[in-house]
């Protein structure tokens, strides 16, 4: 008995933290290639919508240039300007997996007032999270991060789990919140909360 409460207990850690992958190198390190012609014909059978640099010369997010998973411009995210959603995901992470369409949902419905943005962060299987993201119905745009670049880039902290929001205000300002939403309704609530708009 005791150790069947030792296990619903750990059970139950593993799943509050969220996402994690003992196995991922450190960041900088991943020499993964998102962008090959097997990469391309997969996003092409998806409904993602190309990736587009910004033009703004500081958006608040990280100056690091990140690669268009499946191919596609690269990124350098301090163009980018708010208000906007950037959500952290990776094909490996079952939150990030549950979460997506209802992601998806909130582009759908709002994402001409808040655009999404997806980073497919410390992931090293890029025709998986393609897969991913075919299967959600995914449409907005992803950027690939297998290196884990972003992590600890001011102002984005070190943290340990996925899915994570950066919502990004009109003025720069970053707030990072733990994802796991449900719905919809989950996400315009946040957005109202971190970003002040009322949906």
């Amino acid at each position: 008995m005791r150790r069947a409460l030792l296990a619903a207990t750990a059970a139950a850690a593993l799943l509050l933290s969220g996402c994690n992958s003992d196995d991922v190198k450190p960041p900088g390190q991943s020499k993964v290639d998102v962008d090959t012609p097997e990469l391309r014909k997969l996003k092409s059978e998806t409904a993602v919508e190309d990736c587009a640099p910004g033009d703004a010369t500081d958006g608040g997010l990280p100056d690091l240039t990140l690669p268009c998973l499946g191919g596609g411009p690269d990124v350098d995210l301090s163009t980018l300007q708010g208000p906007m959603i950037v959500n952290l995901w990776a094909s490996w992470c079952g939150p990030c997996r549950k979460e997506m369409p209802a992601v998806q949902d909130f582009y759908q419905q709002y994402g001409d007032q808040v655009p999404v943005l997806g980073i497919d962060y410390q992931d090293e299987q890029p025709g998986a999270a393609l897969q991913l993201a075919k299967k959600s119905g995914v449409a907005y745009p992803l950027l690939a991060d297998p290196g884990g670049d972003i992590n600890g880039n001011d102002p984005v902290p070190r943290f340990l789990g996925i899915p994570i929001f950066l919502f990004v205000s009109a003025d720069g300002d970053v707030e990072v919140v733990p994802g796991g939403v449900d719905s919809v309704d989950d996400l315009v609530d946040l957005v109202d909360d971190h970003l002040g708009i009322a949906l």
